[in-house]
């Protein structure tokens, strides 16, 4: 199956640029190339985990450039927790996870607000846990089985 943007009309979508500035004060970045950086790797890294519905339709929430990156990557079969997820990202950039988890939350805190609410919960369910902290949300415990 390919994952093909779905263009919604009646959507209000941020420009790049805009959502480099918005990372940029989030991340308090020194500049807007570090932003697109953080932006690209935390994406490209994030298109990695997600898959089917809640992949394609954050592409659509995303500004064109960010949407490609997280779509250009191929899902991978084995989910990673939260915490797998920062220091996996860690590994393949070179950084340091405490500088990557900052990335992290400073990206994901501006596709968060572009997300919303609903697709965000639908985002969260696909993902193990760890990850609604990213996200800069409540981590509530999910049940478990009684033994």
């Amino acid at each position: 199956m390919y994952n093909q943007l779905r263009t919604n009309p009646s959507q209000t979508v941020m420009t790049f640029d805009q959502m480099l500035e918005r990372v940029r004060h989030e991340g308090a970045y020194p500049n807007r190339e570090r932003a697109a950086e953080a932006v690209h790797n935390v994406l490209a890294a994030l298109g990695r985990q997600l898959a089917g519905e809640e992949r394609v339709d954050l592409a659509q929430c995303l500004p064109t450039e960010a949407a490609l990156t997280l779509i250009a990557q191929i899902s991978e079969t084995e989910r990673l927790t939260g915490w797998g997820f920062v220091k996996d990202l860690a590994a393949r950039t070179g950084a340091t996870p405490a500088t990557t988890r900052w990335d992290t939350g400073a990206v994901l805190a501006v596709v968060t607000r572009l997300a919303g609410p609903d697709l965000l919960a639908r985002i969260l369910r696909q993902l193990p846990g760890g990850y609604a902290l990213l996200f800069g949300q409540a981590e509530l415990r999910r049940p478990q089985p009684a033994a």
